[in-house]
C-alpha cells in the first residue's frame, strides 16, 4: 500500500517549481534517462497551491535532447511546456527551451509565457492599507532569451533580451488603476537588452546543501526597442548553503532589486510569494526598490523526510535610501516539511506555512526549496 501511495503521489502531485515571484517556473528534471535514443519525451501532470493562484492543475511535457549534454554537470538539453488552470481563474501556457552547446560551454535559455491572470492590487509603496485591495485582470505575452558563456570552472556570463506585453483588460471602476495615475494601468510593453553574471558552486540547484550562488543582473527597457516606458532594473542575489552537523543545512539569502526611470507597476519589485517572502501575498507591496533577507534551517531526520524553519525581513520603497526605515520593515516566519519523491533523485515535495506582519499568511505547496 505504501508503494502504491508513493506511485500515485509521483504521478499526480509532481508540480512545477514555484518562483520568487509566486508563479510556476520549471518541471521536475531527471538525470536517469537512458541514452539509447536521441530524444526522450515524458508527460507530466501538474498540481500546486499558492495564495496568489489557489489550487492549480494542468499538464505538460518535457522533451530531452539526449545528444546535447552539459558535460560539466550532466544536465541535458530539454524543452518544457505546460498548460495550467487555477481555481482563481488564471490560465497559463509556458514553453521553455534550454539548450547546451559546445559540451556545455555555451547555454541558450528561452522562455515564452502566455497568461490570463486575475490578480489583486493594493497600490504602490510600503504602507498600502489592506482596504485598498482591488481586483484587476491582465493578459500577458512574455519572452525572455539568455545566451550565456561558461567561464571555467563555475562562472557564467552572457546577454539577455526581455519582452513583455501586458494588457490590462479589466479594472475596478473608480479604483486606483482606473484613476489614470498608475503607470501601466492600461497597457505596458517592456522591451530591452541586459547582461547577467553568476558564480554558482551549489551542489544541487533545486535542494542545495552546500555551496554558494552570487548573481548580478542589469536589464534595460527602452522605447527605441518598442517599450512604452524607459527604465533600468538591477538585481543582486547572494546565497550561501552551509552544512550544520551531519543532517542539517543553514541556507541564507540576500536579494536586492532597484529600478530607475519611468517604471510601470508590472516592472516594479514585488514583495512576497512562495520563494522570497513567504507569508505575504506576491505583490502585496510593490515599489521601485526592494530587499529581502532570509534564513532557513533544514533538518533531514529521515532519508526521505526533512523539517524546515525560516525567518525573513525586508521592505519596498520608492527611494533606495528609504529601504532601511524600520517603521516599514516587514518580518516573516514559518515552518514546513519536505518529502523526497524518489530515493534515487534529489527532488523534494515542499509544504510551507508562512506568517507575516498584520495577519498576513500563506500556505505553499510545490517542488524543491524556496531558495
Amino acid at each position: 500500500m505504501g508503494k502504491r501511495i508513493l506511485h500515485f503521489l509521483t504521478l499526480i502531485l509532481v508540480p512545477l517549481t514555484l518562483n520568487a515571484q509566486g508563479r510556476p517556473e520549471e518541471f521536475v528534471k531527471t538525470d536517469t534517462i537512458g541514452k539509447k535514443k536521441n530524444i526522450k519525451f515524458i508527460g507530466l501532470p501538474i498540481a500546486f497551491y499558492t495564495p496568489e493562484t489557489e489550487f492549480g492543475v494542468g499538464g505538460g511535457g518535457q522533451m530531452f535532447l539526449l545528444n546535447n549534454t552539459n558535460q560539466y554537470n550532466q544536465r541535458l538539453s530539454n524543452i518544457l511546456f505546460s498548460g495550467i488552470y487555477t481555481t482563481a481563474g488564471q490560465i497559463m501556457f509556458n514553453v521553455t527551451p534550454q539548450v547546451y552547446l559546445g559540451k556545455g560551454d555555451y547555454f541558450i535559455d528561452a522562455d515564452y509565457l502566455f497568461e490570463i491572470y486575475p490578480n489583486s492590487f493594493w497600490g504602490i509603496g510600503p504602507e498600502t492599507p489592506e482596504e485598498n485591495e482591488e481586483f484587476y485582470e491582465q493578459t500577458t505575452h512574455k519572452v525572455k532569451l539568455r545566451f550565456l558563456k561558461r567561464l571555467p570552472p563555475d562562472l557564467n556570463f552572457g546577454l539577455t533580451y526581455n519582452f513583455a506585453n501586458h494588457q490590462v483588460t479589466e479594472v475596478l471602476s473608480g479604483g486606483l488603476l482606473d484613476s489614470g495615475d498608475i503607470l501601466g494601468a492600461d497597457r505596458t510593453v517592456i522591451s530591452g537588452i541586459g547582461a547577467e553574471f553568476n558564480l554558482d558552486t551549489r551542489n544541487n540547484t533545486g535542494s542545495p546543501t552546500n555551496g554558494q550562488l552570487f548573481e548580478i543582473g542589469a536589464h534595460f527597457s527602452s522605447p527605441i526597442l518598442g517599450a512604452t516606458h524607459g527604465f533600468n532594473k538591477f538585481t543582486l542575489d547572494l546565497r550561501n548553503y552551509a552544512p550544520v552537523g551531519t543532517w542539517g543545512t543553514l541556507a541564507t539569502q540576500i536579494f536586492v532589486e532597484n529600478n530607475f526611470g519611468d517604471v510601470p507597476f508590472q516592472g516594479m519589485a514585488f514583495f512576497g510569494g512562495s520563494n522570497s517572502a513567504r507569508g505575504y501575498f506576491y505583490g502585496r507591496f510593490l515599489d521601485k526598490n526592494m530587499y529581502v533577507v532570509q534564513a532557513e534551517y533544514r533538518y533531514q531526520f529521515k532519508p526521505r523526510w526533512k523539517l524546515a524553519a525560516f525567518g525573513l525581513f525586508g521592505s519596498v520603497a520608492g527611494d533606495a535610501q528609504d529601504l532601511l526605515r524600520f517603521n516599514s520593515l516587514k518580518p516573516g516566519y514559518g515552518a514546513g516539511v519536505r518529502f523526497k519523491l524518489l530515493k534515487e533523485q534529489g527532488t523534494w515535495l515542499r509544504l510551507d506555512i508562512g506568517n507575516g506582519k498584520d495577519g498576513q499568511n500563506g500556505i505553499y505547496f510545490g517542488i524543491n526549496e524556496a531558495f
